[in-house]
């Protein structure tokens, strides 16, 4: 075993191409293996060996070693596992970037929805729906002109009817809406140079495939286990108090409308 590494190409058992153009650890296979100057190297795909081979000079190290990227780690768990208060903190240690994936998607539709999207959010606006007829007629003050407008304002295109049927529905994004998204945090900077912990992705074993197929790979998934008791005892009181909270402003909304409609009638 010894002989073999001190045999193995500058970037052991990682992919040289992989490393050089998309700045990625990537294991390479022993079926894709070539040597070069007695030394062995891996490769991702075929393809990569044989780009390998026409120009190897530009592949390995020369005066100085490879250049490493930065920390590039997946953490995932359940809703209320405490993804976001851990990511935030290793990326404060780390100096790293933290991306929360379903917080980025929000802030991709806000200019035009206005509001976030999603269950969560839908909780808080749950009596939206429910309009007093003290305020029906109220509602038919606003002119024809500025209902266009509105619609307007809300026409979404289909990139982002499908991100906000994935925080709506959990619909999965299709492939051409994640390549206008991941990709650019493995290959575009600030990320490129400095690294990051992606928060919430990949949820699914489609979203991983979809990760291992473009060939952005972490340098580690972390997967939070959260017992139900312990994440009902850190989001109940939460819940429990924005009910209280809609509950009182409702209280206190019906009492404005009648304090109007008493004075309409005088």
């Amino acid at each position: 075993t010894k002989q073999k590494k001190r045999h193995m190409g500058d970037t052991k058992h990682f992919c040289p191409v992989s490393l050089k153009e998309n700045f990625v650890l990537y294991p390479g296979l022993q079926e894709h293996a070539a040597k070069y100057k007695e030394k062995i190297y891996y490769f991702s795909t075929s393809e990569n060996r044989d780009k390998f081979l026409k120009n190897p000079e530009e592949y390995v190290a020369h005066k100085e070693p490879l250049q490493a990227p930065p920390l590039r780690v997946c953490l995932l768990g359940i809703h209320g596992a405490g993804k976001s208060t851990c990511a935030r903190q290793i990326a404060d240690k780390l100096g790293i970037f933290h991306i929360q994936f379903e917080e980025y998607l929000q802030e991709l539709i806000l200019p035009k929805t206005k509001k976030k999207v999603g269950p969560s959010f839908n909780e808080d606006r749950e009596d939206d729906n429910k309009i007093p007829e003290e305020v029906e007629d109220l509602s038919q003050t606003m002119t024809k002109t500025e209902t266009e407008k509105s619609k307007q304002e809300v026409k979404l295109t289909d990139e982002e009817e499908a991100i906000k049927a994935n925080l709506v529905d959990n619909t999965e994004l299709p492939p051409k809406v994640l390549d206008k998204i991941v990709p650019d945090w493995w290959k575009k900077e600030p990320f490129r140079s400095t690294g990051f912990i992606l928060d919430g992705f990949p949820r699914t074993s489609d979203e991983a495939s979809y990760l291992s197929e473009r060939g952005l790979c972490p340098d580690i998934a972390v997967y939070i286990q959260v017992e139900e008791h312990d994440i009902l005892d850190r989001l109940l009181p939460l819940r429990l108090k924005k009910w209280k909270d809609r509950q009182r402003e409702k209280k206190e909304y019906k009492k404005k409308l009648k304090e109007l409609k008493a004075k309409k009638r005088v």
